[in-house]
């Protein structure tokens, strides 16, 4: 069970980093409407979520006190660089912790916010929450790319391609 972890999260990782490879530094900083978040500050919540979540697991409560979740929906960046660093960090975090991890981990307790999991769940949110995050930055990628008019390299399943991937992958339905 332990195994299925880390492909999800590159997954999830791989399909926010090509679609944001769609977009300018400006575009990835512009909210939908003033209500809502940039894919730079989604992607700084996500590196500083999982950043403090996988930081000492086992050891230290997932909310660090050195994480200042609201400043995380500040987008005070200087640079594509310096967002991508802050990405990067959450996720080097996260893969290390994973591959730190043996099977008989999963039932492991620890805390976040104080309230106990296993780790198996605390992987479970937290894979949730990313693909959560995940959706909404390619949502709000293919969005500003089409309304600049960018053409959207597909990242997924192209619209009307499900029979042609299937048989990429060998795969017959019904079979």
């Amino acid at each position: 069970m332990l195994s299925a972890f880390p492909p999800e999260f590159r997954r999830y990782r791989s399909m926010c980093e090509k679609a944001i490879a769609h977009l300018t530094w400006e575009q990835l900083r512009t909210p939908l409407d003033p209500e809502t978040n940039s894919i730079a500050v989604i992607m700084k919540h996500v590196g500083g979520n999982l950043r403090s979540r996988w930081t000492d697991p086992l050891t230290t409560d997932g909310e660090k006190p050195w994480r200042n979740r609201d400043t995380e929906f500040i987008d005070d960046f200087e640079s594509r660089d310096q967002l991508n660093v802050q990405w990067a960090a959450g996720w080097n975090v996260l893969e290390s912790s994973l591959s730190s991890f043996a099977e008989a981990d999963l039932p492991r307790q620890l805390t976040i916010r104080g309230e106990p999991h296993t780790l198996a769940l605390a992987l479970t949110r937290s894979l949730a929450h990313i693909a959560y995050h995940s959706g909404q930055i390619v949502q709000i990628a293919r969005i500003l790319a089409s309304q600049s008019g960018t053409p959207w390299q597909t990242i997924t399943v192209p619209r009307g391609g499900s029979q042609n991937y299937n048989r990429g992958l060998g795969y017959t339905p019904g079979t």
